[in-house]
């Protein structure tokens, strides 16, 4: 049967194996997220990972939130991260809309686009302490080409440099990432490690960060989210 099917595929070529292949050249099929548990990895769908993200942020505000039929493995590693050291634990597939109308700048210095996942992340998680965008732009304090001098990127602040706000801070990047397709984000930065909507893989990379790579510039202190630009970019 599998030799049959491994012929089959071979007769049809390249061109069917293309049309399963995202951007990166990474297939299609697969579970749409998954997350590290104690007792291994847990498959989910997008949906069930924006409802278990969305249940560990509403639990940190002290906030009951829908959890029937959510691993309870799953919500712990995602409310607690990995033993021992936070970190990353969900891990959802790319995807990166194609069809975005380019934007400009509000009056908040962000596009409608980064407005709308700013109102999103205030719903649920409540206020934060933003930064990276102003009134007008910004045209300085961040690296040659920066999503945040076009006003497509915000910065949470999880300040000081602590275990609990580490793990505070990988709360928000779980659920950015599961919401990402909803949302437009296009990256996700934080602790050392980045998110890529381009990337079907969907898997935390590692992030080099530019000299003199200190807690800003490694984004130890802070989750950067930036949207997608739209129109030909």
């Amino acid at each position: 049967m599998l030799g049959s099917l491994a012929g089959a595929l071979a007769l049809l070529g390249p061109s069917l194996l293309s049309g399963l292949r995202a951007g990166d050249g990474w297939p299609r099929w697969g579970p749409e997220c998954t997350v590290e548990t104690a007792d291994g990895k847990v498959e989910l769908t997008r949906e069930e990972a924006k409802r278990a993200t969305t249940a560990v942020a509403l639990a940190a505000r002290g906030e009951a939130a829908d959890t029937a039929g959510l691993d309870g493995a799953v919500l712990q590693r995602l409310a607690e991260g990995p033993p021992g050291d936070a970190g990353a634990s969900l891990a959802c597939r790319g995807s990166a809309a194609s069809d975005l109308p380019e934007q400009q700048l509000t009056g908040t210095g962000l596009t409608p686009r980064a407005e709308r996942l700013r109102a999103a992340m205030t719903e649920v998680f409540g206020e934060q302490s933003l930064g990276g965008f102003a009134p007008g732009g910004v045209g300085q304090g961040h690296g040659e080409e920066s999503t945040h001098y076009d006003g497509r990127a915000v910065d949470v602040f999880f300040r000081p440099v602590t275990e609990e706000n580490r793990r505070a801070g990988w709360v928000l990047a779980h659920w950015l990432v599961a919401h990402a397709e909803d949302l437009d984000v296009q990256y996700v930065i934080f602790d050392d490690r980045f998110w890529s909507a381009h990337s079907a893989r969907g898997r935390w990379q590692d992030y080099d960060a530019p000299e003199p790579a200190d807690e800003i510039l490694r984004h130890l202190d802070h989750v950067h989210v930036d949207v997608l630009r739209g129109g030909a970019g």
